[in-house]
C-alpha cells in the first residue's frame, strides 16, 4: 500500500486519543480499532474526538480525566469473550474480537453500557440471528471452547453430582465493579455447600491461578473433606455435565453455565445477571426483561463483539473466530504432550515440525514413553501410535515433489483408505449422518468455494482443451502401488484394467483418461503405454478442478477424484473401496465393509472428511487454521514453492517407495 493511499485511508478513520501504552504497543488491538474506523494517535483531544480507555484498568483514570478536562468523548475497550488459547498475560497471545463500547465498561453495573442496552432493548427476534445464535452455542459446546481455549475435554473428569463454584482472579475488574471481594466469595462457598447438602464442592480455579501469575480467593486452606480444588485444565462444558448447581460471582464460566442448561447462582451483578437466567443474591433493579437463552447469546456474542479474523486481516463473524479458536485448540490438545514420530522420510521432517511442533518439539525415531507415537501412513511404528497421512486438500503441487502439506491428518483407529479395519474417518462419516443447520450450512458454503475458486487436492495448474461432445467419462489414474489400492481393491487394481472396464460398459460414452501426474513425472509407477488407444481422450497437463466441471462421471479404483467429483455433484463409480464409497453416495462395485450403514448427505461426507478429520496449517501465519483458510490460501497461490533440486530427490525416493512396495506381502 503506497504512503498517498494510507494517509487518505486514515483520514476516514476517526481519531482515538489513548494513554495507555498497549494502544500503542499491542499491534492486534490497533489493527482492530483501526478496521473498525479508529485511529490510535497522541495528543490533546478536542471535544469532538474520543479517548480510548483499556476497561477499568490501572490507567483508565488518565483518560477519563481527560476526558473531563476536554470534554471528549470515552470508548472503553476490553477483551471479547473468546479471546485466545491461554490468557493474554500467560502466553502474550493477542485477542481475537475486542469489546468497543460508548457508554460503560460491559462488566460495571453502577450504569448501563452498550451490551446492557442491547439486552434491554434491542428486539431481538429476527429467527435467522437466534439461528445463528443456536449454531454457535452448540460449537462451542462440540468444540469446548471458552474465552481461553486451552481446555483438554480427554481429561477424566471428576465424579458427577459436585457442585460447582468457580474463582476468579484477585482484583478481577468485573468484581470489584460489582463492589465484591473476600466475603461474597466465602459467603458462595458456604451457600454452596448449605443449599446442597451431602455434595461435593469443587472449587474451579481460574487458569492465570492455576498457572501461578494471579492470585485467586480460594487456594488449598479452602479445602476439606468436601471441598477439592480444581486446578486441571478441564473443559467447563465437561465441568457443566457433572454439577448439581453452578455458583459465581462474576466469572465468565457462569454466563456459559447457562447455555449448558444451568440457572447459576451469582453472587456479583455481571453482565448477565437479572435476565431470568439467572439466579441473582444482588439484583440490577434496572434489568427487568426476561430474555432466552438465545437471545443472551445474540447480543453478547454477535451483535456487541468487534470479531477479527487474523489470518485474512479483517473483521469478521462469531462463526469464524470459533472456526479458528477450534483450529488453535484442537492443535494445543493433541500436541501438549509432545510427539514422538516414525516412519518419517527426512524431507517430511521440517514440515511436520511445523504442524505437531508448536508446544513440544517431535522427536523423531526417539521413543519416549510420557510421549504419544505417530507413524506415517502403514509403516511400523510402536503399539497404538496415531497414524499420519495427507489430508485432501493438500498443496498447490505434488508430494511426491517434496511440496509440504497444508492439511494432515492423524487417525487413532487406523487410516482412511484401509477399509480392513474402521478408520476415525468412518466414525466421523458415520456421525455426520444428522447435521445441524449450521453444519450442514457450513458445509455448503465450503463446497461452494472449493467450485468457485476451483481448488482440488493438488492444485495442478494446465489448460483444458475442447473435449469431444457426448456423454464423458473420467478415467482417473493412480499410483498403482498405493496403499488404497493395495488395501482397498480386488478385482481391478491396475489403471489399465480400470480403463478398460469402463470403455467395455460404456461404448457409447467419451472416455478420458488423466493419468497420475506422480506418474507422468516418473516419480511413481501405473503406467498405461497404450492408454490412447483404449481411451478416446489421454489428458496429461490439465486443472483436475477446471476438468470435472466438464465430465459427467467418475469411474475409479479409489483415487481421491471420485471424492471432489461428488462435491460437484457428478455421478461416481468406484471398483475399490475408497473412504467415500459405501454410504449411498456412490455407485460401488467393490466390497463395502458392513460397517458403513449410515446414510449421510453430501454435506455429511464433506464435513467429516474436510472439516472434522484434518488439521490445517497456514504456511503464511504458521498456525493453525481453519479449512476455510487453506482454501483461500491455495485459490490465492499463497504458499511455498520448494526449489528445483525436489525433483532429483522426490524421484530417487519414489523409486525407493516403489521398490519396498514390491516385497510387501499382499
Amino acid at each position: 500500500m503506497s504512503q498517498d493511499i494510507k494517509a487518505a485511508e486514515d483520514t476516514d478513520l476517526r481519531r482515538l486519543f489513548a494513554f495507555n501504552g498497549g494502544f500503542f504497543t499491542q499491534s492486534r488491538i490497533k489493527r482492530i480499532l483501526q478496521l473498525a474506523g479508529y485511529r490510535i494517535t497522541v495528543g490533546k483531544p478536542g471535544p469532538d474526538d474520543l479517548i480510548a480507555v483499556w476497561g477499568q484498568s490501572p490507567t483508565a483514570g488518565r483518560g477519563e480525566a481527560v476526558s473531563d478536562l476536554t470534554g471528549a468523548g470515552v470508548v472503553y475497550v476490553e477483551d471479547a469473550f473468546l479471546r485466545s488459547l491461554h490468557p493474554g498475560r500467560e502466553a502474550g497471545e493477542p485477542p481475537l474480537g475486542l469489546f468497543i463500547d460508548a457508554k460503560a465498561p460491559h462488566f460495571d453495573p453502577s450504569r448501563p453500557s452498550d451490551l446492557e442496552t442491547l439486552l434491554a432493548t434491542h428486539p431481538l427476534d429476527d429467527s435467522a440471528l437466534l439461528a445463528r445464535a443456536r449454531g454457535c452455542i452448540a460449537r462451542l459446546k462440540e468444540a469446548h471452547l471458552s474465552k481461553y481455549a486451552a481446555n483438554d475435554p480427554k481429561l477424566p473428569p471428576p465424579e458427577p453430582g459436585y457442585v460447582l463454584v468457580v474463582d476468579q482472579t484477585r482484583g478481577d475488574a468485573s468484581v470489584t465493579a460489582s463492589n465484591a471481594g473476600d466475603a461474597e466469595f466465602r459467603e458462595m462457598l458456604v451457600m454452596a455447600q448449605e443449599e446442597h447438602p451431602g455434595c461435593r464442592v469443587l472449587i474451579k480455579t481460574h487458569p492465570e491461578t492455576a498457572q501461578g501469575h494471579r492470585q485467586g480467593y480460594f487456594d488449598a486452606s479452602d479445602e476439606t473433606a468436601r471441598v477439592t480444588l480444581c486446578t486441571e485444565p478441564h473443559s467447563p462444558w465437561i465441568l457443566f455435565e457433572g454439577a448439581v448447581g453452578v455458583y459465581t460471582v462474576s466469572s465468565q464460566m457462569g454466563f456459559e453455565a447457562i447455555f449448558a442448561g444451568h440457572k447459576p447462582r451469582v453472587f456479583g451483578q455481571p453482565f448477565y445477571a437479572g435476565w431470568g437466567l439467572t439466579t441473582d443474591e444482588r439484583p440490577v433493579d434496572r434489568r427487568q426483561r426476561k430474555l432466552t437463552r438465545s437471545q443472551l447469546f445474540a447480543a453478547a456474542m454477535i451483535l456487541y463483539p468487534t470479531w477479527y479474523d487474523p489470518f485474512l486481516d479483517k473483521l469478521t463473524t462469531p462463526e469464524r473466530v470459533i472456526d479458528t479458536l477450534d483450529a488453535m485448540a484442537r492443535a494445543w490438545r493433541q500436541d501438549r504432550n509432545g510427539w514422538n514420530a516414525y516412519g518419517m522420510r527426512l524431507w517430511k521432517r521440517k514440515p511436520l515440525q511445523r504442524f505437531f511442533g508448536a508446544e513440544r518439539p517431535v522427536r523423531f525415531g526417539k521413543l519416549d514413553k510420557d510421549r504419544p507415537n505417530m507413524v506415517w501412513g502403514m509403516k511400523d511404528g510402536p503399539e497404538h501410535s496415531q497414524r499420519c497421512e495427507d489430508g485432501f486438500l493438500r498443496s498447490r503441487g505434488l508430494g511426491a515433489e517434496l511440496v509440504p502439506p497444508l492439511s494432515l491428518v492423524l487417525d487413532d483407529l487406523g487410516i482412511y483408505y484401509d477399509p480392513t479395519r474402521e478408520s476415525r474417518l468412518e466414525r466421523l462419516i458415520s456421525q455426520r449422518a444428522d447435521l445441524r443447520p449450521d453444519q450442514s450450512l457450513r458445509a455448503e458454503k465450503l463446497m461452494m468455494s472449493l467450485r468457485k475458486h476451483r481448488v482440488s487436492k493438488y492444485n495442478l495448474d494446465g489448460d483444458l482443451p475442447e473435449l469431444p461432445k457426448g456423454r464423458r467419462i473420467l478415467v482417473p489414474g493412480q499410483v498403482e502401488d498405493d496403499a488404497s489400492i493395495v488395501c482397498g481393491t480386488e478385482n481391478i487394481r491396475t489403471n489399465r484394467a480400470l480403463l478398460e472396464a469402463a470403455v467395455q460398459e460404456n461404448p457409447d460414452a467419451v472416455v478420458i483418461y488423466k493419468p497420475h501426474p506422480d506418474v507422468l513425472a516418473g516419480l511413481r509407477i501405473g503406467q498405461v503405454q497404450d492408454a490412447h488407444l483404449l481411451a478416446h481422450v489421454v489428458l496429461e497437463q490439465v486443472d483436475m478442478a477446471v476438468l470435472l466441471e466438464h465430465v459427467d462421471e467418475v469411474w475409479t479404483m479409489t483415487s481421491g477424484t471420485g471424492f471432489e467429483a461428488l462435491l460437484r455433484g457428478k455421478r461416481v463409480v468406484t471398483f475399490g473401496t475408497p473412504f467415500y464409497a459405501g454410504w449411498g453416495l456412490t455407485e460401488d462395485r467393490g466390497r463395502i465393509p458392513a460397517r458403513r450403514a449410515a446414510e449421510p448427505s453430501i454435506e455429511g461426507l464433506v464435513h467429516a472428511a474436510l472439516i472434522d478429520y484434518p488439521r490445517y496449517f497456514d504456511p503464511k501465519m504458521g498456525l493453525p487454521c481453519p479449512v476455510e483458510v487453506a482454501l483461500d490460501r491455495l485459490s490465492s497461490g499463497e504458499v511455498p514453492h520448494p526449489g528445483a533440486a525436489n525433483r532429483a530427490l522426490a524421484k530417487l525416493q519414489g523409486l525407493l517407495a516403489s521398490q519396498s512396495w514390491l516385497w510387501r506381502p499382499r
